[in-house]
């Protein structure tokens, strides 16, 4: 059995993945709409990576008979500014996440719930992925500028779902 404290932030979490996954599909649309299609389907490909991981982690609660609480997930942004400002804007939220599940982690040690500190574990290594991921993009606009965009747009529209 999970106890509360923890149930309450593990559902904190599953809200903050289901408004990442919305903020990423909302920057896929604008993207496709601003006839970027590869960078379009590499977000949405994230904003599925994201649902799945909500749902891993609410099949994670009920397996310790906690207790999945869905809330509301907020409005995200429609628009930005380029290219470059919609990856900043999700490498930010990346360290966001990053440091909610450090807490989950903290918490759990703190509690003594291995298992949850061990099911967690797994998103901290996830997040370090996610971090260089949108780091090395974010990276790689400011270094080829403009001219970058198209090939990146190319590359980034091969990723696999």
């Amino acid at each position: 059995m999970i106890k509360q404290k923890l149930e309450e932030i593990i559902n904190d979490q599953i809200t903050a993945e289901l408004w990442s996954s919305n903020l990423y599909l909302q920057m896929s649309y604008f993207l496709k709409h601003q006839g970027w299609e590869g960078f379009a389907h590499w977000m949405k490909a994230h904003s599925d990576e994201e649902r799945r991981h909500a749902m891993r982690m609410a099949d994670y609660l009920t397996d310790r008979n906690g207790q999945v609480k869905l809330k509301m997930v907020n409005l995200v942004p429609e628009g930005w500014g380029s290219v470059l400002e919609i990856f900043e804007h999700s490498l930010s939220q990346e360290k966001m996440v990053s440091k909610m599940i450090d807490k989950i982690v903290l918490h759990a040690i703190e509690e003594q719930d291995f298992a949850t500190e061990n099911f967690f574990r797994a998103f901290v290594d996830e997040q370090v992925e996610e971090e260089a991921l949108f780091g090395g993009i974010v990276d790689k606009i400011r270094n080829g500028g403009e001219g970058s965009l198209l090939f990146l747009d190319s590359q980034l529209g091969k990723r696999k779902e």
